[in-house]
């Protein structure tokens, strides 16, 4: 959860017109590069993210992708190039932004409801815990859990612990945690990575119809790329100190790739439509690639 951002810096978004907050992109990156540690992870990333798009940050492991997405929230300062966030450099508008990070299941153990933890997203980073009286602003933070609940399908087991919970249960109740203060931008680190098939399916499912329904703008780290395929809008692909961005159509290519790469890469599709990369040992398209 990230923290809320200065009272006069929110006052002055709010008297922007509508117009203007609906057309400004949710997300620019322009030639952006990163370092840690004296080594270039990625450079020339150019990307626009608009209002309801959905777009997949993918390579092999250590390539930078979790490193874009502290980016993005501010935790991490860009080697080169810029990056504007909702309008504003980035830290600045995390009010607006829903973040869920890679994470483990919970432990069986965890009694605390679903309902709970979702609640967590909307006063979580107050001390304390709300009085019990009634009163508007309480209905309506309940009213909120409620509908997010159901947004996310979670309604049926929402009030059991969340340890009791399976891997696929438990991350949409954690999507709705990140959707709860009705964010612009929704960033999500490896969310399906634990996740069986059926279960990735489902949450890919999920997500790309919270772009549809809600217009949320998503950028989701993701290992594989083929459950979130037909929802995508566009692909960042980072490698060894290089990047790619279009739509999966124009980044996941043998030519594409085998010019990131600086080495043959074929990109080949099996019968059931899922995509494989052959010629690298790790593939971030599906599968397992082969050296």
């Amino acid at each position: 959860m990230i923290g809320a951002m200065e009272p006069a810096v929110r006052a002055a978004e709010a008297r922007l017109p509508a117009s203007r907050q609906a057309a400004e992109p949710v997300l620019e990156l322009r030639d952006a590069a990163v370092r840690v540690a004296g080594r270039t992870l990625w450079a020339g990333v150019d990307l626009t993210v608009g209002a309801g798009e959905f777009t997949a940050v993918l390579g092999p492991n250590g390539v930078g992708k979790s490193t874009l997405v502290k980016v993005v929230l501010g935790a991490h300062p860009l080697a080169a190039g810029e990056v504007r966030v909702l309008g504003a450099r980035p830290g600045r508008a995390g009010h607006r932004i829903g973040y869920l990070p890679q994470r483990r299941s919970f432990d069986a153990s965890m009694r605390i409801r679903g309902i709970d933890v979702v609640r967590l997203g909307m006063d979580g980073d107050r001390w304390g815990v709300p009085l019990p009286l009634p009163g508007p602003r309480r209905r309506a933070a309940r009213d909120r859990v409620a509908e997010v609940i159901e947004l996310v399908g979670a309604t049926a087991y929402a009030g059991r612990p969340v340890g009791e919970c399976s891997g696929g249960e438990q991350q949409r109740i954690l999507i709705a945690q990140a959707l709860v203060r009705r964010p612009q931008l929704l960033l999500l680190d490896e969310p399906l990575d634990s996740l069986d098939l059926s279960h990735q399916g489902g949450v890919a499912a999920l997500i790309g119809r919270i772009c549809q329904q809600e217009g949320v703008a998503v950028l989701m780290v993701a290992h594989d790329v083929n459950p979130i395929l037909h929802h995508l809008d566009r692909v960042v692909y980072l490698a060894e100190g290089g990047s790619a961005t279009g739509t999966p159509q124009e980044v996941i290519t043998s030519e594409t790739l085998t010019g990131l790469y600086g080495a043959p890469v074929e990109v080949l599709r099996a019968s059931d439509g899922r995509l494989v990369v052959v010629g690298r040992p790790e593939s971030a398209v599906g599968g397992h690639g082969t050296c």
